[in-house]
């Protein structure tokens, strides 16, 4: 029995003695694994300071199955647990990162003291510059995307915008592409903008260029050195450009408006505001003062080609009466539509519609047409000349239809040309088919000989600015006074329709109107006891309501010289 005991004993022994030995062997083992990765790693340390081992758990986690070196890895011995996670962290004595092995939970950093802060530091320097430069009161220097920044910029004003465009060169060119300006142009971010041309300062046709900023109701001068001592052209707008036709220039006192000698332009000149810049077009077949233009602009889906008959196939319609040929189908159905002979020096054409894949959407393709004014003799004109800007050509229509009178206003509306005369006759030029349609309506508005009346297109619209006597409302002992009405014409039944009253006497003979959208803009000049005075009105087209209201009263006209009553010029742009 004690024999047994004692035996058992033994064995126990010897079974414990083999355990301890296992054990020795295995923190050899996992010392000397230690002592290579101090070699490795210096600054790993234990938590204590003492001498310390590495669990097998914690080479496991630490080494992938790719021989690599997990950043943040877990190394606790519940790999499964959430529980023992935890990311690594840097010693407070600043030695190194401390791995930790055994039960406790750790995760190992490989890259060295100090270096996640600069990293986190380098990859935050912008946004710690904007940190301590607000702390310390000091300029900001903020960096945006260019697509933030475009987007920013497209919303600017005109005047911020080019204010905007010399801060660097790199604003300059991100508001100076074709995209950017389309994105405005879609975006609704433009504001109308009335530019004076033409106007006399201290005698002298003066080389400036008023424009009005509508929205802010502003003032700004632009130096045109170019127009410099030129007066009596006409001006039109298309999209962004303004196209100067014709003019005088005097001879003997340049730069004055004296017509005892001068010279009648033929030249065409071209204001694009927002870069300020001037360049030319093809000039006029014939040289011409004051004449009456029209812009027609050609859509995407098709285009508009000039073709020239040969002589041999050009055929005349004549009746027995004045040359003019038999009355045909009619779209206006209670017009009289009339397609008036060429004389044989002439060259008929006509316009065919005819689709193109070449043809570039963005790319501006319009047409110019200038008709009458005043020739070198200063005699009336009746000819008429159409400008391509796809080709840059001009090239003659026919001229104005017989006992027509001359031409004294004129615009284009759905694809017509109207003109009116100072005979109170109204003509429409076909613009694809190359004849003029002589149009009767019943009846004319009655109006004051001595104010020209003015044609203006708005929204598909014709409306007529005239000015007529008004007899005192209609109450006993009231003087009759003039005014300024604004007339429709019903393009089907062709009658006049009186719209609206001008809410200004009309002092100004000569006074400008222009439209823009559903807008009409008016600049109206004259002299009274001594003073030049300026008003500019504008009228929101509707259908249900139209009203004159003020924008600017007296702030440039003060400066100027009566002359400029009669010289004077208006276009708008939207921009």
């Amino acid at each position: 029995m004690t024999f047994s005991v004692m035996s058992e004993r033994l064995t126990g022994e010897e079974s414990l003695e083999r355990d301890f030995g296992s054990l020795s062997v295995s923190k050899r083992l996992v010392r000397s694994v230690s002592q290579k990765l101090k070699k490795k790693n210096p600054r790993v340390e234990g938590e204590e300071g003492n001498a310390r081992g590495v669990s097998l758990s914690c080479l496991i986690s630490l080494y992938g199955r790719g021989g690599g070196c997990k950043v943040g890895a877990d190394t606790g011995d519940d790999l499964g647990s959430q529980q023992g996670r935890r990311r690594s962290s840097s010693s407070d004595e600043g030695k190194g990162y401390v791995p930790v092995c055994g039960n406790e939970e750790a995760s190992v950093d490989c890259f060295s003291y100090g270096m996640r802060e600069k990293l986190w530091r380098r990859s935050n320097r912008k946004g710690i510059q904007v940190e301590e430069a607000v702390q310390n009161r000091s300029p900001v220097n903020v960096f945006l995307p260019d697509d933030i920044l475009e987007m920013c910029l497209v919303r600017l004003p005109l005047v911020g915008l080019m204010n905007a465009r010399l801060v660097c060169k790199k604003w300059k060119n991100l508001a100076s592409t074709p995209r950017f300006w389309k994105m405005r142009r879609e975006g609704m971010f433009q504001s109308p903008w009335l530019f004076l041309f033409g106007v006399v300062k201290n005698g002298y046709c003066s080389a400036e260029i008023h424009a009005l900023d509508v929205s802010f109701n502003k003032w700004h001068k632009i130096d045109s050195e170019i127009l410099r001592g030129r007066f009596l052209f006409s001006v039109a707008s298309v999209r962004d450009d303004v196209y100067i036709v014709g003019g005088c220039s005097s001879l003997t006192n340049f730069g004055k408006v004296d017509k005892s000698s001068y010279k009648t332009h033929k030249s065409v000149l071209v204001f694009s505001p927002l870069t300020r810049s001037w360049r030319k077009a093809a000039s006029l077949k014939h040289a011409r003062s004051s004449p009456v233009l029209g812009i027609l602009e050609v859509t995407s889906d098709c285009l508009i080609i000039k073709n020239q008959h040969p002589r041999s196939e050009r055929r005349f319609s004549r009746s027995r009466v004045g040359g003019i040929s038999d009355v045909y189908e009619d779209p206006h159905r209670l017009s009289v539509r009339r397609q008036f002979g060429h004389s044989l020096d002439e060259k008929p054409y006509k316009f065919i519609r005819q689709k193109s894949e070449r043809f570039n959407k963005d790319h501006r393709w319009f047409i110019l047409i200038a008709v009458g004014g005043l020739g070198c003799w200063d005699e009336p004109l009746d000819s008429g000349e159409i400008y391509d800007s796809l080709s840059n050509k001009w090239t003659e229509i026919p001229r104005l239809p017989v006992e027509f009178g001359v031409a004294c206003s004129g615009v284009v509306c759905k694809g017509l040309f109207y003109v009116y005369s100072e005979t109170d006759k109204l003509a429409a030029f076909d613009i694809e088919r190359g004849y003029w349609i002589g149009i009767r309506t019943a009846p004319s508005p009655p109006r004051v000989h001595e104010y020209h009346p003015k044609l203006i297109s708005c929204n598909g619209r014709l409306f007529m600015l005239s000015v007529s006597w008004c007899e005192g409302d209609g109450q006993i002992g009231r003087r009759n006074k003039a005014v300024r009405k604004l007339w429709e014409l019903d393009l089907v039944y062709l009658t006049w329709t009186e719209v609206c009253i001008h809410p200004d006497a009309p002092m100004d003979w000569n006074a400008t109107f222009a439209s823009d959208k559903n807008l009409i803009f008016g600049v109206e000049m004259f002299k009274i006891f001594g003073q030049v005075l300026d008003f500019s009105t504008v009228c929101r087209v509707s259908d249900t309501d139209t009203n004159w209201k003020h924008v600017s009263r007296n702030q440039v006209a003060h400066e100027l010289d009566p002359t400029s009553c009669a010289t004077k010029s208006m276009a708008v742009l939207h921009l």
